[in-house]
């Protein structure tokens, strides 16, 4: 079959060429009459927007490109990037717009990122889980509007963002655990290029001054993998320790691992805290008390900031939503 046209909607629609073009780039100066012809002649035809075409008379692609700063692996293995992806996806589709995917955990990938975005094959930029120093953000200064998804270290100022108060996060935790008389508690830390690993360790330290010392902080990297590994290095260090709180869920449900490998019951021996609250916490043994953040809403904001810039917003200020504990079996 022939592919319906503009021409054959007009026709159907009994108006112009003209017409039919202005609505579909957007003019709100079409009578309401009009509009519901053209609505009903594209219903019966087929018709689908040619975006190559429309792009050309809007400069616009209708393409939001999401950059993830990670290896691929961690994509699929953490549930947080699920649900920004979720809600990525469904407010980009209220618009028309599309998402692609884009991974940059490697030079490689980055050089693509970057051929791609500044190709003029993207409307705006959201960048995720972006670390202190990345070439990458420099790169694409030059590009579409860029909004990150949590703060990129060193560009607060200059990339809008939308994020979890990690800090309050963790002295919620950190009270918590010291409030039900754990004396000697031991944190695992995200990557310390990361607002999350920075900003949580430092929430931690303020309720525990003196006490979060060395010997009691291991460093992960997000994976479960990297809880297990920092939990035996913590148990080999400080056996005595009677409680550990995890910057994230995924590295919990490692540091649980660990600790039942080594013997020790949860939370009887020691009580285990973890951050997000996503669906990790409430499928460990036992469950996790966490850190609820707001991903979806986190998201929420984010997309908004980058539609606001795509619109022709000149500023835009950050988001900063806050946390709440969430009290389960672990501690």
């Amino acid at each position: 079959m022939k592919r319906p046209t503009i021409h054959d909607v007009a026709a159907a629609a009994g108006v112009s060429r003209g017409t039919v073009s202005r609505l579909l780039n957007g003019d709100k100066y079409v009578s309401p009459a009009a509009r519901a012809a053209i609505e009903r002649a594209i219903s019966e035809t087929g018709y689908v927007v040619n975006r190559a075409a429309r792009s050309l008379v809007t400069q616009r692609t209708g393409t939001v490109a999401m950059v993830m700063s990670e290896p691929h692996a961690k994509f699929f293995e953490d549930p947080n990037y699920s649900t920004l992806t979720r809600v990525a996806v469904r407010m980009l589709a209220e618009r028309d717009m599309s998402l692609v995917m884009m991974l940059a955990g490697d030079e490689g990938d980055r050089e693509r990122v970057v051929r791609y975005v500044r190709g003029g094959h993207a409307d705006g930029v959201l960048l995720v889980s972006t670390h202190a120093g990345d070439p990458l953000v420099d790169a694409l200064a030059a590009g579409p509007p860029a909004v990150s998804c949590g703060a990129v270290i060193g560009r607060e100022t200059i990339i809008p963002y939308a994020a979890t108060d990690e800090r309050l996060g963790a002295r919620q935790m950190a009270e918590y655990l010291v409030g039900q008389g754990r004396r000697r508690i031991a944190m695992i830390t995200g990557p310390m290029d990361t607002p999350g690993g920075i900003q949580r360790l430092e929430g931690f330290a303020d309720v525990l001054g003196r006490k979060a010392s060395r010997k009691l902080i291991a460093h992960g990297d997000w994976t479960q993998a990297s809880g297990e590994r920092g939990m035996a290095e913590l148990l080999a260090r400080a056996p005595d320790l009677d409680a550990v709180f995890v910057a994230s869920d995924l590295m919990a449900a490692g540091a649980l691992a660990a600790l039942r490998a080594a013997g020790r019951r949860v939370p009887d021996d020691v009580a285990v805290g973890g951050f997000d609250d996503s669906s990790v916490a409430v499928s460990t043994h036992p469950p996790l008390t966490t850190i609820r953040q707001p991903l979806a809403e986190v998201a929420q904001e984010t997309i908004r900031l980058l539609l606001a810039l795509i619109d022709g917003a000149g500023h835009v200020d950050p988001v900063v939503l806050p946390t709440e504990l969430v009290i389960r079996e672990s501690a």
